[in-house]
């Protein structure tokens, strides 16, 4: 057998076991207990298809947008990859490869080691979600080639993707994320009218849709995540369940509203916390969760299938946390992992659509609350088909605060602090994480940045955080995008803070613990520790103070060592690509957005001090604007080797004048 075959079975073995030791007894029984099931379903579902029979046609819950804009049919963007969906698809395809998923039983395909592609960009093209596209582009247009390019679509679809053969029934949270983007598909190309109208089409619906919506239902309550796994899968699919039962009516349509509106107002709780900050500890996954929970919302309130007080309180929270983790220019820094992932894609001429923004345009209306407008600001194409004209009254009406002044939040029990101070156009934003790795036993999503920062200056980033930029493909990028040496943080020993089990997968997780909180007139003051180091011997301590009138912010690490040994400590500061250093010393640097304010930092001057950009040995200078997409920045990279304790002071100093 060839030695790369035998590394990536070790490989995958050393992933089983490491997955396994994140288990609870109950867990085991339970994964047991699914791995029957599938077996099952391979010898007696394979290739099912329902009928697809509904008591009625859905009632419309939605809005067709008044665009003014022509709405053009472009490549649809896959992590930067063009998608020329006007031609036909290999569904099984990774576009980036050019290698293909087999098509066979779906739970027995290695999604995980590459040999097949990378299965994220496959999932991506399978979520359909540039049908959309097509279809606002024949509701504007009303040519029947775009309607007909959409049916045949979902009929190559269904031919290419028997139930369990292939990829795209292995992850349920894609199948939801179908069910989902189907309804609006519905709803945009009015398929009522069409069906009364149109014989053909009516065809195509009750012998092709409606059956493959009907199994994608069906398929999304048999296969829930549990356990370990019920993050935001479980999230996506209990929406995708409650509203597929909502929309159309199935003879199973009241269980699965029953089952996916339950798992909801359990989970919207359950994972954020009382000020609403979600647990999975992954910023960009904070817009993606809550579309899930508001267009849930949306149409169980539409639909006679509301929800409690407690559901939209906790909904509001999350509202507010994004409305204060955004800065002054729109911008919701990195923490945790980012894959792009949409509910739903409308056609934009943004080249990254800010789905922050447009979550707080959907809070302003939802809540009523003019605060939510500050940020939101547009009323735009997405808000158009959630909410209407009538939506567009409510947040024109709204009127604007005559002055918005930053304010900082200090969330102790969730460990994040958001420092803000500004005014006139002007921000400083500094914030501080000592919060928990991730959320369950695996931490999926989680990076090893505890006791990190990031500042931005006047609605532009300066000192980040690098981001993702992969999960299975490039196992050595993933690991150091996740890591602790990507994060501006120390690492000790060439160690993360926790162990790495696998791409989205920690053990022995760290604990981040805050010390100290204080908020005068004049500083803030925040100390926190993590055990990240225990087995090495090395506990680190690290306290901000940020001078408020001087706007200037002093680090210190303290590294208390057991025994007296000797350690190797590495301290970066990621920053942003468009940000320029100059090292006036070696020990002194100033940074800056060009034609922005510059920022000085002091560094210890027995660090071992340099610029690095874009290397790759060892792996640091790189960011990652974009899941599978990276380029190169500057880190200002420092490094000690000391016996004993040792404390390094930082002095970050921002300037008044640009």
């Amino acid at each position: 057998m060839p030695k790369a075959r035998i590394k990536q079975k070790k490989s995958r073995l050393d992933w089983y076991l490491s997955r396994i030791r994140t288990m609870s007894p109950p867990e085991i029984v339970y994964r047991v207990r699914t791995a029957l099931k599938k077996k099952w379903d391979q010898r007696s579902k394979m290739s099912h298809l329902p009928k697809g029979s509904i008591d009625r046609l859905p009632g419309t819950l939605f809005f067709l947008p008044k665009t003014e804009r022509e709405i053009t049919l472009r490549d649809y963007s896959i992590f930067g990859h063009g998608l020329n969906y006007r031609k036909s698809i290999d569904w099984h395809r990774d576009l980036t490869t050019r290698k293909e998923f087999p098509r066979k039983f779906s739970f027995d395909i290695d999604t995980r080691s590459g040999k097949n592609g990378n299965v994220k960009v496959v999932w991506e093209v399978n979520r359909l979600q540039y049908l959309l596209h097509i279809c606002l582009k024949y509701q504007q247009s009303k040519e029947k080639k775009y309607l007909d390019l959409f049916v045949r679509h979902i009929e190559e679809w269904k031919e290419a993707n028997p139930y369990l053969n292939g990829v795209n029934w292995y992850s349920n949270i894609e199948v939801n994320i179908r069910i989902i983007n189907w309804v609006f598909c519905w709803e945009m190309i009015e398929a009522n009218e069409l069906m009364a109208s149109d014989s053909e089409f009516k065809k195509f619906v009750e012998t092709t849709w409606l059956p493959l919506i009907e199994l994608h239902a069906r398929h999304a309550y048999r296969y829930e995540s549990k356990y370990s796994s019920s993050n935001n899968h479980l999230i996506a699919e209990a929406s995708g369940l409650f509203i597929a039962g909502c929309y159309w009516s199935f003879k199973d349509s009241d269980r699965h509203i029953k089952k996916g509106q339950a798992i909801l107002e359990e989970e919207i709780v359950k994972q954020h916390s009382a000020n609403g900050i979600n647990k999975e500890e992954a910023s960009e996954y904070i817009q993606f969760i809550t579309d899930f929970f508001l267009i849930a919302f949306l149409i169980g309130e539409r639909s006679g299938h509301g929800f409690s007080e407690a559901y939209r309180q906790t909904l509001q929270s999350i509202f507010d946390y994004i409305y204060h983790l955004m800065d002054m220019g729109g911008n919701v820094p990195y923490y945790g992992d980012d894959d792009d992932g949409k509910v739903i894609s409308l056609p934009t001429d943004e080249t990254h659509f800010n789905n922050f923004r447009s979550l707080l345009t959907s809070a302003a209306i939802v809540f009523n609350d003019p605060k939510f407008k500050a940020k939101g600001r547009v009323f735009d194409l997405k808000n158009q088909v959630l909410f209407g004209e009538e939506g567009q009254g409510v947040f024109d009406s709204l009127a604007l605060p005559e002055k918005t002044e930053p304010e900082t939040r200090l969330y102790k029990n969730e460990g994040h602090f958001l420092i803000k101070k500004g005014g006139d156009a002007r921000e400083v934003y500094l914030h501080v994480d000592i919060a928990p790795l991730g959320y369950l036993s695996i931490a999926a999503h989680g990076h090893a940045d505890a006791l990190s920062f990031f500042l931005n200056i006047d609605g532009k980033p300066y000192i980040v955080d690098p981001g993702t930029y992969t999960y299975h493909s490039f196992p050595e990028w993933r690991a150091y995008f996740k890591g602790t040496l990507a994060h501006n943080t120390i690492r000790v020993d060439g160690l993360d803070q926790s162990v790495n089990g696998g791409p989205c997968l920690w053990l022995n997780h760290y604990q981040a613990e805050v010390l100290e909180i204080k908020d005068s007139p004049e500083e803030i003051v925040l100390k926190g520790s993590h055990n990240g180091y225990d087995q090495q011997g090395v506990k680190h301590t690290r306290t901000y103070i940020f001078d408020k009138k001087n706007d200037s912010i002093t680090i210190i690490d303290d590294l208390k060592v057991a025994n007296d040994e000797t350690h190797v400590y590495e301290y970066p500061l990621h920053l942003h690509p468009d940000v320029t250093v100059q090292q006036e010393a070696p020990d002194r640097f100033t940074i800056a957005h060009p034609g922005e304010r510059t920022v000085s930092i002091l560094l210890d001057e027995r660090l071992k001090t340099e610029v690095l950009r874009g290397s790759e040995s060892p792996l640091l200078g790189w960011f990652s604007p974009s899941f599978l997409q990276k380029q190169p920045t500057s880190v200002i990279y420092s490094k000690i080797e000391l016996t004993g304790n040792l404390q390094l002071t930082t002095k970050i100093k921002v300037s008044h004048e640009k």
